[in-house]
């Protein structure tokens, strides 16, 4: 036999055959329908069969055996807690309690230390309310395991439910010999709550302050205390914190809740030196809600204008402090000379205005100068209404003009706003100088509107007319432009100025917003009756976009762009249904079937709404079938939605068999290539 055959007659050197057909399987499986029927076929987990016990000897038997499993895994493994606990759940659930307790013994002896242990063992105990051997377990587990609050806080909660508020008590006071957490001294405290033992429940909190000295935990004292009335006994306690924390541990809120305490009192001195106190004392970043409290209280007890300036004098310290740091920090400059025209005099909130505008960007970026020109013109419109200074605000002005980086960018918002300043000062030359050399310096079109707005809001409509054709000229492009100067000439009744307009500026290359400019000019034909117009525009535009949108407005307007009433006529229909039928036609020819489906669709809801059963009918025997095809892509196969129109599917064969002899075609001349060659 050959070495390369196996006695099954298989060649192992023969390779595998190859998989002829890689097409997917016409039925997919997927992972969830696998999961699914593993769980419908899953057999059922197998159950032993239920013992049924005949008599005494065999209950006797099984008892004997069971233990015997269990004191066979005791013995393999003694330290695994989990087996001893479910024998003696066993001998519990068996109602035998000696037994039960001597494993639970025997485990204690092998883990004398198992939380787990003790609190199953004094679980079992009450739950079959025997009380005493309850408390003595733990009484051992507090005395072995005395930082474990849970054993203390399932011992009083049972002393507590048996009534023996006494007991529960005296556990209280044998787990607060240990100093135990905060949570441990509430408990307490609630507890004595709960019997109305309020003095006992403050001397609980005085022992619970020395032991854990923290800010809220005077305050808990002071809370209780206060509740009771005892003024003195709250401002002594007050005191003591003070005294106890010393400066490194002092909190806000003691002061702000002491300063209330003295102010419900109507302390109003001894809540302001208590306020004083606490500023004086601590860190500026550990006192931001008392100073707020501090200026609310002295906003109602006090004199506005001494705490105002003592506000207004800390925070000018920050400010400066910060601005040292980083002195070109522009937000933190405007809130300075904001605080200072606020609350200084004129000459400091100059003096900031000053300093502010000094700290000129090093880099020529935009976004960082716009905060820098925020201040230069909060620093003009200080000196004009604030200061009544009109010349130092004129040079505000002309200052940060002059020092704008105009070859790299410019601000329109600041000629503008000097303009306004002189209009103000009823000086109109010079607001249209300042306007007529920004626009020779450095054109935007936004200083073209805001020069528009002035002259418009003067009625000077040659110098509009001016100014429109000046931006036209820098700006062709801009359609909103070409609409507000023709829907100004048909303002003032020239449509003829209006007409020209339009047709100039449908004429253009480039247009930022075409559709807008031909709506407009179409709505300005409509307006002026001149519906032939309209439609010849229409026309033009179908020509030029060739938009789905636009045939399906041209329908539209066929039936109500001419219509005196709300109800079109039988010939303005018959237009609509014209415009719809050419809309089909030219996108069927250009073989668009999503554009041809839209067309159908509004056409659809035209006769819905204005036409016949008939012609309603006659678009519906037009409407596509939709049909999901698969092509192949570059990682595999794809699913498209196609669509087979009525009148299409005849020349479906037509087209596949002229698609078949043109591969034939190239494939010839392949063949005859390779022959030449």
């Amino acid at each position: 036999m050959d070495s390369k055959m196996v006695p099954g007659g298989y060649d192992q050197s023969a390779k595998p055959p190859k998989i002829k057909n890689k097409n997917p399987a016409p039925v997919q499986i997927t992972a969830e329908q696998l999961l699914r029927e593993v769980q419908e076929r899953k057999e059922p987990i197998y159950k032993p069969p239920e013992q049924k016990l005949a008599d005494g000897e065999e209950m006797g038997d099984y008892l004997m055996r069971k233990r015997k499993e269990y004191e066979d895994s005791i013995r393999k493994n003694r330290l695994n807690i989990g087996t001893w606990l479910r024998y003696a759940g066993w001998e519990e659930s068996l109602g035998n309690l000696d037994r039960s307790r001597s494993v639970f013994e025997r485990a204690l002896d092998v883990d004398p230390r198992n939380q787990t242990v003790f609190l199953k063992y004094a679980e079992m105990e009450m739950k079959h309310k025997n009380v005493n051997l309850a408390r003595n377990l733990f009484d051992r587990a507090v005395t072995i395991l005395p930082r474990v609050n849970q054993f203390w806080l399932r011992y009083t909660y049972m002393e507590e439910m048996l009534g023996n508020v006494m007991g529960a008590r005296q556990v209280f006071e044998r787990w607060m010999k240990w100093e135990p957490e905060e949570y441990a001294w509430n408990a307490y405290v609630k507890f004595e709550k709960r019997y109305n033992e309020y003095e006992k429940a403050e001397a609980v909190l005085e022992r619970f302050v020395f032991v854990h000295p923290e800010p809220k935990n005077w305050l808990k004292w002071a809370n209780l205390v206060d509740s009771h009335g005892n003024t003195d006994k709250v401002r002594e306690i007050y005191g003591m914190a003070l005294d106890r924390l010393g400066k490194e541990y002092l909190d806000q809120h003691l002061f702000i809740a002491f300063a209330k305490f003295e102010t419900k009192h109507k302390e109003i001195e001894r809540a302001r030196v208590i306020y004083k106190f606490g500023l004086q004392n601590l860190p500026q970043s550990k006192s931001l809600s008392l100073y707020n409290q501090y200026t609310l209280f002295e906003k109602q007890y006090g004199d506005q204008d001494d705490i105002e300036f003592v506000v207004a004098s800390k925070r000018r310290q920050q400010y400066n402090k910060k601005l040292e740091d980083e002195p070109y920090d522009y937000n933190t400059w405007l809130d300075l000379t904001q605080l200072e025209e606020n609350m200084g005099t004129i000459d400091s909130a100059r003096d900031a205005y000053a300093r502010a505008v000094e700290a000129v960007p090093q880099a020529l970026d935009k976004r960082v100068w716009r905060r820098y020109i925020y201040l230069w013109l909060l620093y003009a419109v200080f000196e004009e209404s604030s200061a009544n200074d009109i010349e130092r605000a004129r040079k505000v002005y002309l200052d940060c003009l002059n020092i704008i980086p105009h070859k790299k960018f410019t601000f329109a918002k600041v000629w503008l706003q000097y303009a306004l300043f002189e209009l103000r000062q009823k000086k109109l030359k010079e607001a249209r100088l300042a306007l007529g050399k920004a626009l020779g310096i450095c054109p935007k079109d936004k200083l073209f509107r805001g020069y528009l707005e002035l002259e418009l809001q003067l009625r000077e409509f040659d110098r509009v007319r001016i100014l429109y054709n000046k931006q036209l000229e820098y700006n062709p492009g801009n359609c909103t432009t070409w609409i507000e100067f023709a829907k100004m000439e048909a303002l003032l009744g020239e449509s003829e100025r209006a007409h020209a307009i339009y047709e100039l500026a449908v004429e253009q290359n480039e247009l930022d917003m075409p559709e807008l400019l031909w709506k407009a000019y179409i709505d300005f034909e409509v307006a002026e009756g001149n519906i032939e117009n309209a439609r010849k525009l229409y026309e033009r535009l179908i020509k030029r976009s060739d938009h789905i949108k636009v045939w399906i407005s041209y329908a539209r307007f066929e039936c109500s762009g001419n219509s005196e009433s709300s109800v079109p006529s039988e010939l303005q229909i018959a237009k609509s249904r014209s415009v719809f039928e050419r809309a089909h036609n030219h996108f069927k020819k250009k073989q668009q079937p999503d554009q041809r489906v839209l067309v159908l669709d509004s056409w659809r809801g035209f006769e819905v709404e204005f036409g016949t059963s008939e012609s309603l009918n006659k678009v519906d025997g037009m409407m596509p079938k939709k049909v999901k095809k698969r092509r192949q892509v570059d990682d595999g196969w794809e699913e498209y939605i196609d669509y087979i129109f009525p009148d299409d599917e005849g020349q479906a064969p037509n087209l596949k068999l002229l698609e078949m002899a043109r591969k034939w075609k190239e494939k010839m001349s392949e063949i005859e290539s390779g022959t030449q060659e």
